[in-house]
């Protein structure tokens, strides 16, 4: 219901910001001209032209981004005019051409298409941790929201990989949201191949986030089929469970906490670490960064965590921040002994936009301490 609400609320702000940019638009001279003086008319004619505008947005980048780019619009707009009142009131007179408008609707193309590149184009962020644990050097690669569909397909997914396969990992994990419920199945089976493909050292290990099991039940294949296919391309699928590898090291992949929410259950921390041997560094996959107090109790040495997306958005990244809807919006912190790293994501679910942060894929470097 909190879902709908947001949403809704959001593509009703968007069609009162259409609408609002369309009385705006009644400001410009050739708007006027065509109406032959009426404002009637001319506002008639804006309506018209923002229906257009926002017609081939939806046709183009869908709905929810069309309806983005008029709140952004409508807001940018509106600055605009507040600066422009400032500077005529200085002035003592008003400028011959709306200029206001026009800087409004190029900021916005600008600022958007910006967006659009930081989410488009993946970048690489590192990581170097140090542990007093008897581990050597572990290179760990993380990818996580890739929503397959959104910004790539599967053979882009492929493309990413091959990236990131330079990177040389000992692991990849891929802490969930890897497909939603816009990813074909063709796309799926691709993306499950690419992921195959990628040559580790130990082996690439996924757990689930809150949209792989999809929500609509549309998409033609289920979460079980997921985990078919990508155990079939030798990714180890892991669900409140452990694994030592190498004798040095444990890969804890947890049920995403989403599956509290759809009526089942999920382990604690303390029941996933229970009988482990806490000599060995211990890495956990889970996708949704809202355990950290747990985390931190049970002295696991690493979370790695996604579904933020870096908060996406501005202001939403601060929105998140300040009422705390997760235990960090992105980074890296510290508490007590464990360490907690969360992506923005390869790519996000939807929205074509970041203008808070960028799509990365997370290389985290972990030495031990040399003691002399």
């Amino acid at each position: 219901m909190g879902w709908l609400l947001l949403f809704g609320g959001i593509y009703i702000g968007g069609i009162v910001a259409a609408v609002a940019s369309a009385f705006k638009m009644t400001k410009f001279g050739f708007i006027m001209k065509l109406a032959k003086g009426k404002k009637r008319w001319a506002f008639l004619l804006s309506l018209l032209l923002m229906a257009a505008v926002m017609a081939v947005l939806v046709l183009t980048i869908k709905a929810m981004n069309a309806v983005l780019v008029f709140l952004h619009l409508i807001v940018f707009w509106l600055l605009a005019d507040l600066v422009n009142r400032i500077v005529r009131k200085k002035r003592g007179k008003a400028t011959k051409r709306y200029y206001a408008g026009a800087i409004a609707i190029v900021f916005t193309a600008v600022y958007l298409c910006v967006g659009a590149y930081l989410d488009f184009h993946v970048f690489e962020t590192k990581y170097l941790l140090a542990t007093d644990k008897n581990v050597g050097h572990i290179r760990v690669v993380m990818i996580a929201d890739s929503h397959v569909g959104t910004t790539f397909d599967g053979d882009g997914f492929a493309a990413h990989l091959e990236e990131i396969q330079k990177a040389e990992p000992d692991i990849l994990v891929v802490a969930g949201d890897f497909v939603d419920d816009d990813t074909t199945k063709e796309d799926m089976i691709r993306s499950c191949e690419a992921l195959g493909n990628v040559k580790t050292k130990y082996g690439i290990y996924l757990s689930f986030g809150n949209h792989d099991k999809g929500y609509m039940n549309s998409r033609g294949y289920s979460g079980n089929d997921v985990i078919a296919e990508l155990e079939k391309n030798g990714v180890h699928v892991l669900h409140d469970e452990a694994v030592l590898i190498d004798g040095r090291f444990y890969v804890i992949g947890r049920k995403d906490r989403s599956e509290q929410q759809r009526g089942g259950k999920r382990k604690s921390m303390e029941e996933l670490i229970s009988g482990l041997d806490p000599s060995k560094y211990m890495i956990v996959i889970d996708h949704q960064p809202h355990d950290y107090d747990a985390q931190a109790a049970s002295g696991v040495d690493l979370v790695l965590s996604g579904h933020t997306h870096g908060g996406q958005m501005f202001p939403a990244n601060i929105l998140e921040a300040l009422f705390h809807a997760d235990d960090r919006v992105y980074g890296h912190e510290k508490r007590d002994n464990t360490d907690f790293i969360v992506t923005s994501g390869i790519s996000d679910w939807s929205i074509i936009f970041k203008t808070c942060t960028y799509s990365e894929y997370v290389i985290v470097n972990i030495s031990e301490n040399r003691r002399n």
